[in-house]
């Protein structure tokens, strides 16, 4: 049973998500021949104050 592992972060609602799932279930199926029933998707949400790029925590980051 394949399982991905989405971690982004917080932010997008239940239609992107579940949008996402979808297109991401598809073409693992595709790619792997896995039946789609078996392949689960994990969302992993974390906050701008808990997710660092280059040292510098991201919601510190000028834009």
């Amino acid at each position: 049973m394949p399982i991905l592992k989405v971690e982004m972060l917080s932010g997008r609602t239940k239609e992107q998500k579940r949008e996402l799932a979808k297109a991401l279930t598809a073409e693992m199926a595709r790619v792997t021949g896995n039946k789609p029933g078996t392949i689960q998707v994990i969302f992993a949400e974390t906050s701008s104050a808990n997710w660092a790029t280059g040292g510098i925590l991201l919601d510190e980051q000028e834009h």
